[in-house]
């Protein structure tokens, strides 16, 4: 029969486990998406403007056409969308922990939220 000590400790052990791995997540994300608007800034100045005429690109194929064509802009912007991406991948990894937790309450408000920020983003991306 399990101890509920052992079974408490291991609990803790897994929760501490996916907070170091949302930790990670925040930090990989933020600095990736500060690296790529920081190559697109020095690839500004290196091209001398952005290379756009009517600002930046707001669809992801003019984007990623203008990340292939070397427009800084385009590799700002980049940037920018991974920096909005981190925390809905947060978000995804929450709700794994939370089915892994078995918190069901919490697996479906999580679920909620990630649907409300797809949605937004959705709502965002057409207009």
């Amino acid at each position: 029969m399990p101890d509920k000590k052992t079974d408490a400790k291991s609990m803790h052990e897994e929760t501490r486990q996916v907070e170091l791995v949302i930790g990670k997540i925040l930090r990989i994300g933020v600095i990736t998406s500060a690296i790529v608007v920081m190559i697109g800034i020095i690839m500004y100045f290196i091209n001398g403007g952005g290379g756009y005429t009517d600002g930046f690109p707001k669809r992801f194929a003019d984007i990623f056409a203008g990340i292939a064509a070397g427009k800084s802009y385009a590799v700002i912007m980049l940037g920018i969308f991974l920096l909005i991406l981190t925390p809905v991948l947060r978000v995804v990894v929450s709700i794994y922990a939370f089915y892994k937790e078995h918190d069901n309450l919490y697996v479906i408000i999580t679920t909620v939220v990630l649907i409300i920020l797809i949605f937004a983003m959705l709502m965002g991306y057409r207009s």
